[in-house]
């Protein structure tokens, strides 16, 4: 029930009286229980989609939005934070009365608001809080804050059967996170990435490969057009490239030495070509296979450590479960290889939908729910709640450090055919 405050300034209370009153009923809101028919809004702005959906605790999705800027950071080839806020701010009101129209509700039919607070790019994060706080404090509702990271890692649960503990790995194009997802609240950080994410060095590779001048590929975004292109290849293991830190015995990963052997390599036969201005080489399509297989190769080789860490430590169940997820999940050369992987040390390897691996309101809403359920405290948040680099989980990367255990390098090669 909403009070503002003329109302009860017309009941002859105090001014004080009339704060301690509000601030009760505010109190009130924020002890939310849950229930199956718990129904959730969440909003997504942490980089360049505008994701929001309305989701119920019987993991229905009512309704969902997502306004996309893929196309338009094509132009800058990588994603533009100016132009990002910017379309936010644009979309931010559509996106959320879109969601609400699908899902045959209206804002009183929200029983609370996530929203993604961290990591992310600030100005872009700072626009889905501020509209959150602002539909929050109009309608009285209260505000769940969502860390995005968690959130891919447990979206999965929304489709599948999945149990606490699990391994989740987190690939896209701002990160490359091993994690050990323990409780809706309670993450272990395994690895991360010492300095570029998979997802970066698909959309840099794809740009300098020039697959934008191929019609097929034009809109289609680095990633997507390489593993696209990685199909037709005749030959992909035309091109070596070394597997990055196999002597390093940590669950980390690195993609910049990846990145240093695909330039070469595309220098040499540029050369070679004479593949000037807008020309193409030849073995575009095995060079593109072959840089796949490596950063499936090089995420491989770390997950399997982290199973023999976490078996070694009790960490995890007799039944093994791994999740994949974020943009670079999408894959499904890179999601099938590990899945690959994953049966031979008799684990199960699931990911979301793909249209739910790259970032989308669902999760946020999804993520909302669990919290809800667990019964994690809501609280009010601020702009000063936000955390563009939020770490995530506690970390324990050391602690892997030191179990120092080998693991045989697999060339995927030999199991993909």
């Amino acid at each position: 029930m909403y009070f503002p405050m003329r109302s009860l300034r017309n009941r002859g209370y105090s001014t004080l009286r009339r704060y301690f009153i509000l601030k009760q009923l505010r109190g009130n809101l924020r002890k939310l229980s849950y229930e199956p028919s718990s129904t959730i809004l969440g909003i997504e702005t942490s980089c360049d989609d505008t994701g929001c959906a309305v989701v119920t605790g019987k993991k229905d999705v009512l309704g969902e939005s997502l306004f996309s800027q893929n196309v338009l950071h094509l132009r800058y080839g990588g994603v533009n934070p100016l132009i990002a806020r910017d379309l936010h701010r644009e979309n931010i009101e559509q996106a959320v009365s879109e969601a609400l129209e699908k899902a045959s509700i209206n804002i009183h039919g929200i029983d609370a608001i996530a929203v993604t607070i961290k990591p992310g790019l600030l100005i872009s994060l700072q626009i889905g809080v501020k509209y959150a706080r602002y539909l929050a404090k109009t309608y009285q509702k209260p505000i769940i804050p969502i860390h995005h990271m968690e959130a891919h890692a447990l979206v999965a649960r929304m489709f599948h059967k999945i149990e606490f503990p699990f391994l989740a790995v987190l690939i896209s194009g701002g990160h490359c996170l091993l994690t050990l997802v323990k409780d809706v609240d309670n993450f272990l950080l395994l690895g991360h990435t010492l300095d570029n994410a998979p997802g970066e060095v698909l959309d840099k590779a794809a740009r300098r490969m020039k697959l934008r001048n191929i019609p097929a590929y034009s809109k289609l975004a680095g990633g997507k057009a390489i593993e696209t292109a990685a199909k037709l290849s005749k030959n992909p293991e035309l091109f070596s490239f070394p597997i990055p830190l196999v002597k390093n015995r940590d669950c980390n990963f690195s993609f910049s030495g990846i990145q240093d052997t695909f330039v070469r390599h595309l220098l040499r036969k540029e050369c070679e070509h004479n593949a000037v201005g807008d020309r193409i080489i030849p073995e575009v399509n095995d060079l593109c296979a072959g840089l796949q297989m490596v950063i499936a190769e090089h995420i491989a080789h770390r997950i399997e450590r982290a199973v023999m860490f976490c078996t070694k430590n009790n960490l995890l169940k007799e039944s093994k479960t791994i999740v994949v997820s974020g943009g670079v999940a999408c894959n499904n050369y890179i999601f099938e290889s590990l899945k690959n992987v994953g049966n031979l040390l008799d684990c199960n390897v699931l990911r979301p939908p793909p249209k739910v691996c790259t970032d989308n309101g669902i999760m946020i809403a999804w993520n909302g729910i669990e919290k809800l359920k667990k019964g994690c405290q809501i609280h009010d948040i601020s702009l000063d709640s936000i955390d563009p680099k939020a770490p995530l989980g506690t970390n324990i990367i050391d602690k892997v450090k030191e179990a120092n255990l080998y693991v045989k390098v697999r060339r995927l090669k030999k199991l993909i055919q």
